[in-house]
């Protein structure tokens, strides 16, 4: 059994555990509800940049381009995969990057890809590190996105990954990252960028008939100067949109699991000090008996 001094040391120190995930608790959640305040007005435009890509589909647009100059949605032989994934810089975040991990792994195990075919571009050192580890190719690697990102904060990040597609490093795209549902649940989402093709555009595009509403517009477009140019201007963009949405939306389910996972730390100290508790007292009563019972046996000793 623990002596006495043993157990108010594990006593001591657990309560200092408890204070430092109570605070990161705390932490998590402020960050949480500024993100999320954060997010509205980002998602509102992302919302009208969607609306008129679906427009676009409906007026058709894209049937009357030739696709050859159009990098972003011209098909080509798929020799690399590209797999952009959204994890975290760091851990207390419970099953965050598991998941994701998980996701990934189960995407490339559905298309057959291996590290000889498969290019790595992370955002967030945990998937980087992970994959580094295997021998994966690291096309990008970005690090330190901060609590609540910014579009200008990562513009040059989403340019380069329209320009290593454009680039050939690889030959089709797909974004995997957590999607947030509420405080104690997220999903995780795979979705294929590119090459865009009616079908994914329309796939992604399940927002913009809400929004449509608020246009008052026709299903013909004139173009000025011609639909591939308006195209090649539209469609990076609603790509960047797409990515940097990805983003807020994943480490808004950061912030929302490092609190669940501080919470339920807390919760466990609180427990584990009770426990201790009990064994301290316990302990504590032993002992007393057994100077009560020391003290009577000399006692009778003496008699």
């Amino acid at each position: 059994m623990a002596s006495l001094q043993d157990i108010k040391r594990r006593i001591g120190s657990t309560k200092k555990t408890r204070q430092i995930t109570a605070a990161m608790q705390l932490v998590s959640t402020a960050k949480l509800s500024k993100i999320q305040n954060s997010a509205t007005g980002y998602h509102e435009y992302a919302n009208r940049l969607k609306a008129v890509v679906g427009h676009l589909i409906e007026a058709h647009v894209l049937d009357n381009v030739d696709s050859a100059h159009l990098p972003m949605v011209a098909k080509r032989p798929v020799k690399k995969t590209g797999i952009l994934l959204v994890t975290s810089d760091r851990g207390l975040v419970g099953s965050y990057n598991a998941n994701i991990i998980k996701e990934t792994n189960a995407l490339m195990e559905k298309h057959n890809l291996t590290k000889e075919n498969t290019v790595i571009l992370a955002i967030g050192g945990n998937g980087a590190d992970f994959y580094k580890q295997r021998g994966f190719s690291i096309a990008l690697e970005h690090r330190g996105i901060s609590d609540v990102p910014t579009f200008n904060e990562i513009r040059q990040l989403l340019k380069t990954v329209i320009s290593l597609y454009e680039a050939e490093a690889f030959d089709s795209l797909h974004l995997v990252y957590n999607h947030f549902v509420n405080r104690l649940e997220s999903e995780q989402r795979n979705t294929q960028l590119l090459p865009l093709t009616k079908d994914i555009l329309e796939d992604m595009d399940d927002s913009h008939e809400h929004v449509a509403a608020d246009f008052d517009v026709q299903s013909a477009y004139d173009s000025e100067p011609d639909s591939t140019a308006v195209l090649n201007v539209v469609l990076p963009q609603y790509i960047q949109s797409l990515v940097f949405e990805a983003v807020l939306d994943a480490k808004t389910a950061e912030h929302a699991a490092s609190s669940t996972a501080m919470s339920s730390a807390t919760d466990s100290a609180d427990d584990l000090i009770g426990t201790l508790g009990l064994q301290y007292n316990r302990a504590r009563q032993a002992q007393i008996t057994t100077e009560i019972t020391e003290i009577t046996g000399g006692l009778v000793a003496l008699e």
